[in-house]
């Protein structure tokens, strides 16, 4: 059941992929699977690519899939190791969601940190008391470990000039729970 449930959401995915972002098998293994998300535009990820490691399980999709970011993130809600605290993933899972709307799911929560339920104390604490540094921090992190190849071209497209790039820095409330 769960194999062929992976299939079905490979061909969707291929089929249509959610803006920014892209997943597939790492090889034959079609559990195990790697994907990339784009920074979502005017927050500080934005013009980063973002890589993570998907493990279906084997009673997928009646249990969440694991996803963790490959790439090192400057966020509330991601761990150092890459273990994302999104409720999506853990409580609030439901057979009735697809891959690419976990993914999209994870987008948004680089738009959206929860400093009030962390995984990285520091970050949640610095959004909480400096936000002007988080976001610099988070560019940072950005520009240093997420610069996608050179002849890389983003799907989503920044809507606000560079200027205004901290509307998004997040202020709570997307419900994550880690």
């Amino acid at each position: 059941m769960a194999l062929k449930r992976i299939h079905k959401e490979l061909a969707e995915l291929r089929r249509d992929p959610p803006p920014g972002c892209m997943a597939g098998p790492e090889s034959t293994d079609y559990f195990q699977w790697t994907g990339t998300i784009e920074g979502p535009p005017g927050t500080p990820y934005e013009g980063g690519l973002f890589h993570v490691r998907i493990t279906f399980p084997q009673n997928y999709p009646f249990s969440a899939p694991r996803i963790s970011f490959t790439t090192q993130v400057w966020h509330p809600n991601i761990s150092e190791t890459g273990a994302i605290c999104l409720d999506t993933l853990t409580k609030n899972w439901s057979a009735s969601l697809s891959i690419g709307k976990v993914l999209m799911s994870v987008q948004q929560l680089l738009a959206d940190p929860n400093p009030s339920d962390p995984l990285d104390s520091t970050s949640a604490r610095q959004l909480r008391t400096n936000r002007e540094k988080f976001i610099k921090t988070a560019r940072q992190y950005t520009q240093q470990y997420a610069s996608p190849p050179a002849d890389y071209v983003f799907t989503t497209q920044s809507t606000t000039s560079p200027a205004n790039n901290q509307d998004s820095a997040g202020t709570g409330g997307s419900g994550n729970s880690g």
